[in-house]
């Protein structure tokens, strides 16, 4: 299983509507700190965060995915959206 899989399969608890995990381990390769794990973002969408702040909302995922960092992961950013969240309006 790769680490993407992995990663997929833990957060399948929270029942996402929407999951989207980009590796972007390239963009950080050899950089000061760095023990070999991968850099990830993260977008996810589950009714799990409905009601909850942005920081509960990543403690949720943490929590699944704590003992995966540093060693696998080195960094993550996470995108959480509850699924009755107002949708996000973009200016260009």
């Amino acid at each position: 299983m790769t680490l993407i899989e992995e990663i997929r399969n833990r957060l399948s608890a929270l029942s996402p509507t929407m999951l989207e995990i980009r590796d972007d381990s390239a963009l950080h390769k050899g950089h000061a700190g760095n023990n070999g794990g991968g850099h990830f973002f993260l977008t996810i969408a589950s009714a799990e965060f409905s009601g909850k702040s942005q920081v509960m909302r990543h403690r949720q995922v943490y929590a699944m995915l704590g003992d995966l960092i540093p060693h696998k992961i080195h960094a993550l950013s996470i995108q959480a959206i509850a699924t009755d969240d107002p949708p996000v309006v973009t200016i260009d």
